[in-house]
């Protein structure tokens, strides 16, 4: 990897010395002015959906090494660690998993599957522009999968300013990430960026001293090339890309003469396309073809279980857009969407389907043609009406249809409604989405009748923008309400010898109520304070009840200081997690119960302070410094091999205070 590391400088160096040689490139005639401020911080969605847009001056007030840690200072997203073993990272919007967000880069879908656990960690930060967060049944336009909302990463654009950009970060855990960005225009029509990534953790902790590794080592090498080509009406943008990532942890050697290995490799193939012809400048009339493919290869050793899979995923869509006048606008198109896996299980109770010692998972490709259309009705600039319908059918569940409706009213300029409703799918991957609870002591059973799901979400939310001094209070009230008709429920509550993987029995819903606010001083002091609930019940064994291991209500203080013209910056989060429901506890030998009923709630405090040069900026930080570790992360961690092991119950961090610091050059 070190290698591949240092070829991938070298030919970022020979990017920049061709870019250098001004002489030899044609002058770019400039066909369309756009101007955006880099300091652009947090700003709410325009159009009827609600939700937020974080700029790179929001991205960089922390680490922000993948798209995991960019979520620190949000509001509204939570990111936690499924389990102690695998270091799985999944977010929380509307108090649900992250697999009911639909995770899109720059309006593709990206990750599905097995991939799904590690998502987050496979998007650099040092790669991404803008990150838009869209809360509710979101547009139709790139599926039916959104049911809590979507998340759009924008890349850096190939047909940026030419130059280098180099990230290097080192942690107290000597973890260390290096990330170089380069990109060239090779003529006035034709431009080309590098990506490159790669980070290593090169020690193995157990900060507690339970025997067991607090998080697995990571090494991980992802690079893209990425190209844009512009000539008159005609735009194309297309890349491909590479992922290769270990994971190891489990049992330190040293405490067992055979410990419990918990090991991961996985390689990622991507490539998209997106071909675009404007039609009619007058009227934004636009065809486009839009492609994406990957590869996804995992292999798993979780003790003495195993599970393999190969992903195949392949997404297009045909989009026509139009505006007939300043009211009324169409977008219409077709899509296609082919996912296939072969995935292999090994040990499982059940031994029908055993071949050569593996349990054969009988998954059928799965085609899901449709089509769509979305209507959007101004009548003045401050009532906008968005309409949206898809039909749609799998080839394993059948036909339907997904209806959402957006709705936004600015009752004045200080005041702002907007409502939303509709409907969401998702084809169940019980297994791909849930290997990483092999690593518990329990039998995984999954059942064989799965079915799609389907939720309806609506919600309300309401802005405003109210006048203090010289400067602008904006505040935030929303209420969302998810109900789903059919789910993928994970149950660890019915039988303590069990995790159960089946369909919903009962009723599963969400409640989320949320205020928020946010002022600028002088444009050098920007303090946002939030405060979220979440109400989240699923059924469980014919009883409704909390969902587990999800915090009943989440505070956040942030402040962001920018003295002196903005050469120093001094950024602080403060987070109160809620506390919430642990799963059933099974009972020990003397009759005490293995765990607590109820986890508490924690703070969490990081702070970060960046000094900006000209071409240069530095920064060091501190996260987790209130030092708050959950006391067991590891149920029974001494005895990996029995029944009572159990490291999937993590709801709090594993690690105490961590120092880093870092540097971003642009050249």
């Amino acid at each position: 990897m070190k290698k591949i590391f240092l070829y991938a400088l070298l030919l970022c160096a020979t990017v920049l010395a061709s870019a250098q040689q001004r002489d030899t490139i044609e002058r770019k005639t400039l066909t369309e002015v756009k101007v955006q401020s880099k300091a652009e911080g947090v700003r709410r969605l325009g159009g009827a959906e609600n939700g937020t847009t974080m700029g790179q001056d929001v991205l960089f007030r922390a680490a922000c090494c993948n798209l995991g840690e960019s979520f620190v200072a949000n509001p509204s997203v939570d990111v936690n660690y499924s389990d102690a073993a695998v270091g799985a990272r999944q977010i929380k919007l509307l108090g649900l998993s992250g697999q009911y967000v639909q995770m899109l880069i720059e309006n593709l879908p990206c990750f599905a599957g097995a991939a799904t656990p590690y998502e987050l960690g496979y998007v650099p930060g040092a790669w991404m522009n803008s990150i838009a967060v869209s809360k509710g049944a979101s547009s139709v336009k790139q599926g039916f999968q959104s049911i809590t909302g979507q998340i759009d990463v924008e890349y850096l654009k190939p047909d940026r300013e030419p130059g280098v950009a180099i990230n290097l970060f080192a942690d107290s855990r000597l973890k260390t990430e290096g990330n170089v960005t380069a990109n060239i225009h090779l003529n006035k029509h034709l431009s080309t960026e590098l990506l490159v990534h790669a980070e290593k953790d090169w020690l193995h902790h157990d900060m507690n001293k339970d025997g067991w590794h607090d998080s697995p080592a990571i090494g991980q090498f992802n690079i893209q090339n990425r190209w844009k080509y512009v000539n008159g009406r005609y735009i194309f943008h297309g890349g491909i890309g590479v992922i290769r990532e270990e994971r190891e942890g489990g049992q330190m050697p040293s405490v067992a003469e055979n410990p419990f290995r918990v090991k991961l490799d996985a390689n990622r193939y991507e490539a998209y396309m997106k071909h675009a012809v404007l039609l009619d400048y007058e009227h934004n009339t636009n065809i486009a073809l839009l492609a994406t493919g990957n590869l996804y290869d995992l292999s798993g050793e979780f003790g003495k279980r195993y599970y393999s899979t190969k992903n195949r995923d392949l997404y297009s869509r045909l989009m026509l857009e139009h505006e007939f006048n300043e009211r009324h606008q169409l977008s219409a198109g077709l899509s296609l969407l082919m996912q296939g896996k072969d995935e292999r299980v090994w040990p499982v109770r059940v031994p029908e389907g055993m071949v050569g010692g593996y349990l054969l998972i009988d998954q059928q490709p799965e085609t899901v043609p449709g089509v769509y259309a979305e209507y959007t009705y101004k009548p003045s600039y401050r009532l906008t009406m968005m309409a949206g319908l898809r039909a749609d059918r799998s080839s394993l569940y059948g036909a339907f249809v997904t209806p959402r409706l957006h709705v936004k009213w600015m009752v004045s300029d200080m005041v702002t409604l907007r409502f939303s409703t509709g409907k969401g799918y998702r084809s169940p991957h019980a297994w791909a989405e849930n290997h990483y609870l092999m690593s518990s002591g329990r039998d995984v059973r999954v059942a064989e009748d799965l079915r799609m799901e389907e939720a309806w979400n609506s919600g309300i939310s309401a802005a405003f923008y109210i006048p203090v001094g010289e400067q602008t209070l904006k505040l935030n009230a929303e209420y969302y309400y998810t109900n789903f008709i059919n789910q993928l429920v994970v149950d660890y509550d019915s039988d303590p010898s069990e995790i159960r993987i089946g369909m919903l029995e009962g009723r599963s819903f969400s409640h989320t109520a949320q205020v928020d606010g946010s002022i600028d001083f002088d444009e050098e002091l920007e303090l946002t304070a939030a405060f979220r609930y979440n109400d989240v019940r699923c059924t469980y064994d014919g009883q409704l009840m909390e969902k587990p291991l999800t915090s009943r209500y989440k505070g956040l203080l942030t402040a962001a200081w920018k003295p002196y013209m903005g050469l120093w910056q001094l950024d602080v989060t403060l987070q109160l997690n809620g506390g919430g429901r642990m799963p059933k506890p099974y009972m020990k030998a003397d009759g005490t119960p293995s765990w607590d009923e109820r986890f508490p709630a924690y703070p969490q405090l990081n702070v970060q302070v960046t000094r900006r040069f000209r071409h240069v900026s530095v920064y060091v930080g501190g996260e987790n410094l209130t030092n708050y570790k959950q006391p067991l992360p590891v149920i029974n961690a001494s005895e990996p091999w029995s029944s009572t092991f159990e490291p999937t119950m993590v709801w709090g961090p594993v690690h105490g205070i961590m120092g880093y610091a870092g540097v971003r050059m642009n050249l």
